[in-house]
Parts: structure tokens; C-alpha cells; sequence
């Protein structure tokens, strides 16, 4: 049987200030034309559809089209909810969606029931598991413990339970949206450590043929049976290094695994910049970033003036600006009570000012603005308290 194991669509997201609607619209017209062109017989999505649990009305509309376009096909699929995903939502009419082949599974009770799928060589039991939320899970599982480790736990046991009343040979699919240990994150994916330690062993997944996970971003394999397909698309800088796939994976008779990435359209690469302004404006080694999505660190000790503006004249897609100034040994040594402390007021004013405009310090006039205001904060004397006449306030 030929699936193919995608996740975090994150319909509806942007990137920085670009919306990203037209490059998923590529994306999921890619996906279609995967499937009908690798004859694929399951499509496998886990978890994170939307950004968020109330999507805009233009990702409902991308996550429409693309059910019908498979539906269309004939190529059943099974969907699970991620953490960014209102359960609730994303399952509404999924019993009626379901007599077209589109699988949505967002309900926890439901981990033990799977899709069961066939080829020549007899049934797959497919399970999906939505993204199981401890304090939430945890009571319709009967899991015994808090974490995610506990939860996921209670629901592989509803899976080989399940699978141990089918007929000796049946192969096994799992999706799971969740953190495995081993796996590597990235800046684009929302925190999950409430409810409990975020990572959960691999082996929670054991005795099963082929484990689909969602969640991290990154496209890579926890072990043979146990991958990540990743995003589609890239959501931050921390992926500019990743490689944008989705799996093809072929279960054979005996529920051996072949997995296959098959890349996926780059709307425009990312590049992660460092250097003085001057070094980035001018040197030839970055020409090729020219038309990359930027991030730009300058290591400039002075802050330059309109720097953004003068990166977007040889970088017109630069969208994300740091600072992280080279410092010297004199400028670093020591805590900063230490740089203070052998130096007046007036030349820690000094020194502000220089910080703040780039490359000039304090003229002769503002140095003596500075000395009248730090004088006139300073009395003359101390007066000392008048003393009461005697015989009064006694």
C-alpha cells in the first residue's frame, strides 16, 4: 500500500508580514498531483491543518478545495487534529464527510476505531490519533498519569488492543500529532509543555507498522518506523535550512516500510544574513540571497541610520532586522555595575548618547546641556532641618 504522510499545513499563516495563502494554494495543488501521479492509495495528514482554531474564512475555503479534489480522485484520506486546531470545528460533520473517503479524526474516544484500508495483500488498520491535550485526555483515556507520556500511552493501548482482534496479518498506520523524543524543533512551533513534560518516548508507538507524526516542522526520521514528515511550507527563519518534503511511504505485504521524500514548491528561499552593514551591502557572496526572504544580523558596534531601508535596496524581501553588536574585550569585560562604577554621571550621559546616535558623540553644547541639567538637579548644600523653638512640640 502506497501512503503518503504529510502535516502542518498551518493553513492561513503568514511569514513575518507576507501571506502565505497563494504559496499553500501551490502547495496542496502539488499534493493532488502527487497523489494522482504516484498512484497513492491514502493520504495521511497529521495534524495542524489551521493556524489557529478559529481560520480565516480564505483557509477554510484552501482546506475545502482540496477535500474535494481528492474526494474527486477517489484517494481516501485521513485527517487528525493538531494543537492548533479546534478539535470541535475541524470534526463537524466528519460522520457525513466520511461517506466520501475523508477521514476526519479529532475525537479521543475514537483512537481505538480505525479506517480500515485494503490492497492485494488483505487490511490496514489505520488510527488516527488527534493531538491529545493531558488535562483534557487524560479522563477520557483513563489514563493513569498527567503527561503526555501517559496519555499517547493510554491511547496505543486502545490501538493494539483493537489490532489484536483483527485477523493475524493485518498491517497498522498511526497518525499522532505530539513531541518525540529524539526529534528536532524548530522557532515556528507552539509550545506544548502545559500539562506536562512535552516529550514522549518513541517507544509508545511499538507494535505498530508505520507511525505518521506531525508537530515538528523539520522533515526527519525518529527511526524507520517513526517519522516526521514536516511542514509543507517554511513558518520562520529557523528553517532555512530544512528541505521541504512529504513522505511516500510503501508498506509492503509483511509491513515492512520504503520511505521516499518527494519535495515540495519553494515559494521563494530563505536566507539568514550576518554581518556589518557595509559587508552585507557590498560583499559579492551575498549577491545570491538577492531575491531570498531575509533576516539580516548586524553586527555593526554603532547602530547604522535606516538600516532596513538600506537593505531592502539590494535585498528587496529582506523582512526581519537584528542587532547584535561585535564587542570588543574592553566593552565586554566586566558586569555592567563594574563599567559604572568609576565613571560620573555626566560621562554615563555621554556615553548614552553616543549608544543611541550612531557614530557621534556628544558635541561641546549638548556636554554642557547635559552639566546644567545634572546641575541643576544637584543643591548647593544640604539643609540641615530648622530646630523648633524651645518649649514647643513637648
Amino acid at each position: 500500500m502506497r501512503l503518503l504522510h504529510t502535516s502542518d499545513w498551518h493553513l492561513g499563516r503568514g511569514f513575518h508580514r507576507v501571506s502565505l495563502l497563494d504559496a499553500q494554494r501551490a502547495f496542496l495543488a502539488h499534493l493532488v498531483d502527487t497523489v494522482d501521479r504516484h498512484r497513492v492509495d491514502a493520504v495521511l495528514v497529521a495534524g495542524d491543518i489551521y493556524d489557529r482554531a478559529v481560520p480565516s474564512l480564505a483557509a477554510v475555503e484552501l482546506f475545502d478545495d482540496v477535500l474535494h479534489r481528492l474526494a474527486d480522485l477517489g484517494v481516501p484520506a485521513v485527517l487528525t487534529s493538531g494543537n492548533h486546531d479546534s478539535a470541535r470545528r475541524l470534526g463537524v460533520a466528519a460522520g457525513l464527510i466520511g461517506r466520501s473517503g475523508i477521514h476526519l479524526r479529532t475525537d479521543p474516544a475514537g483512537c481505538g476505531t480505525p479506517v480500515v484500508l485494503a490492497d492485494d495483500y488483505g487490511d490496514v488498520a489505520c488510527y488516527g490519533l488527534p493531538y491529545l491535550e493531558p488535562s483534557l485526555a487524560r479522563g477520557v483515556l483513563g489514563a493513569e498519569g498527567r503527561g503526555h507520556t501517559a496519555v499517547l500511552s493510554a491511547a496505543m493501548d486502545r490501538v493494539r488492543a483493537d489490532l489484536a482482534e483483527r485477523p493475524g496479518g493485518t498491517r497498522s498506520v498511526v497518525l499522532a500529532h505530539a513531541f518525540v523524543t529524539g526529534g528536532e524543533a524548530s522557532d515556528s512551533e507552539r509550545d506544548i509543555t502545559v500539562g506536562g513534560v512535552a516529550s514522549v518516548p518513541a517507544g509508545v508507538f511499538a507494535g505498530v507498522d508505520y507511525a505518521a507524526l506531525g508537530h515538528l516542522h523539520g522533515c526527519q526520521t525518529v527511526n524507520e518506523r517513526v517519522r516526521y514528515s514536516g511542514s509543507p511550507l517554511a513558518y520562520s527563519f529557523s528553517e532555512a535550512r530544512h528541505r521541504k518534503t512529504m513522505w511516500l511511504v510503501d508498506l509492503d505485504e509483511h509491513g515492512a516500510v520504503h520511505a521516499e521524500r518527494v519535495p515540495c514548491p519553494v515559494p521563494r528561499p530563505l536566507a539568514r544574513l550576518r554581518g556589518t552593514l557595509d559587508e552585507l551591502l557590498e560583499k559579492p557572496e551575498f549577491e545570491r540571497h538577492e531575491d531570498a526572504w531575509v533576516e539580516a544580523t548586524l553586527t555593526d558596534t554603532a547602530r547604522p541610520r535606516e538600516p532596513m531601508a538600506r537593505l531592502a535596496a539590494r535585498f528587496p524581501h529582506v523582512l526581519s532586522l537584528v542587532f547584535d553588536p561585535d564587542r570588543t574585550e574592553e566593552g565586554t569585560r566586566g558586569s555592567y555595575g563594574d563599567r559604572l562604577r568609576a565613571r560620573t554621571d555626566q560621562q554615563i550621559a555621554e556615553d548614552f548618547v553616543a549608544h543611541v546616535r550612531p557614530g557621534r558623540d556628544a558635541d561641546p553644547g549638548e556636554r554642557r546641556l547635559l552639566r546644567d541639567a545634572f546641575e541643576a538637579t544637584r543643591p548647593e548644600r544640604v539643609a540641615e532641618p530648622e530646630r523648633a523653638p524651645e518649649g514647643v512640640g513637648r
